[in-house]
């Protein structure tokens, strides 16, 4: 039961943290419309750590579904 518990925390520090990156992101396709290309909105976004918690955010959600049972 209690590794139920800890599962289902790390599910939600990674949701957090997947959350926070792409609302982010989303935010950051204004750069779209006054007049940057979207090849400059994915150099820009390589550089900022939004992406990074993004990335780690789906990571983790996905160790904490699909790592194997104890």
């Amino acid at each position: 039961m209690e590794i139920m518990i800890v599962r289902f925390f790390i599910f939600l520090v990674g949701f957090g943290l997947s959350v926070a990156g792409g609302v982010t992101l989303i935010l950051e396709l204004n750069l779209i419309i006054i007049g940057h290309s979207l090849v400059d909105y994915f150099v820009y976004i390589s550089q900022t750590p939004e992406l990074y918690l993004f990335a780690s955010g789906i990571i983790v959600v996905w160790f904490s579904v699909y790592w194997p049972r104890f």
